[in-house]
């Protein structure tokens, strides 16, 4: 059977990477005793995928994770397994069953919703994202290579303050192979730096099928 899990990364796991989470998931399906399936061939993988990888230092309240289990089990058992296993820092909101011939999960993300709150007031914030809205391209460079991030861009807006009076932004980047933005290279074209914000992943918008 195949399942979909949604779960929260917290502060605890904020600084944990891509392929250490991978790792973490293994481990804890493991103490789950749950029978997680391998790949056929010489080099047997695990029958697991995470949606799209989290930049270091930020958490997430939405994020996916598919694995194949070569028994079925009911989808509230393997969600009380997996929370009773896993370490601090992740937290188990659902699990459902999927339809094993559908795209894995990493092709069905369409865009994802960041809440970004500042730590320090930024002046003038209203203007430099109206800059940022207006502007026909914004060059930044990654790994070495340029590219355009204004396409990336769906939604960015001034939100409500915090309920601690902190400035709060609500963004929507695209999320798709070849073409995800991040977060950070927002905040660095709006001249904030990533250290002086709590940046939260709220909603992993799927392709429809």
């Amino acid at each position: 059977m195949r399942l979909r899990i949604k779960f929260a990364k917290t502060a605890h796991m904020r600084y944990t990477g891509h392929l250490d989470l991978h790792r973490t998931w293994e481990r804890t399906i493991r103490r789950a005793k749950l029978p997680l399936a391998y790949s056929q061939g010489y080099n047997p993988r695990p029958k697991l995928n995470l949606a799209i990888a989290l930049p270091l230092g930020f958490t997430s309240n939405c994020e996916l994770a598919e694995i194949w289990l070569t028994e079925d089990h009911s989808e509230s058992e393997v969600a009380t397994r997996l929370q009773e296993a896993a370490p601090p820092g992740v937290e188990i909101f659902a699990v459902e069953v999927v339809d094993p011939k559908s795209p894995k999960i990493p092709n069905l993300i369409e865009s994802a919703e960041y809440e970004i709150i500042l730590l320090e007031n930024i002046p003038n914030l209203d203007d430099r994202i109206e800059k940022m809205q207006t502007a026909e391209t914004l060059i930044r460079e990654r790994r070495g290579k340029e590219y355009d991030l204004r396409p990336l861009i769906e939604t960015l807006a001034v939100v409500e303050p915090s309920p601690a009076g902190e400035q709060r932004i609500h963004l929507r980047l695209a999320a798709r192979t070849g073409a995800t933005g991040r977060p950070d290279e927002v905040l660095a074209a709006l001249e904030i730096l990533p250290a002086t914000a709590r940046v939260e992943r709220t909603n992993l918008i799927l392709k429809t099928i």
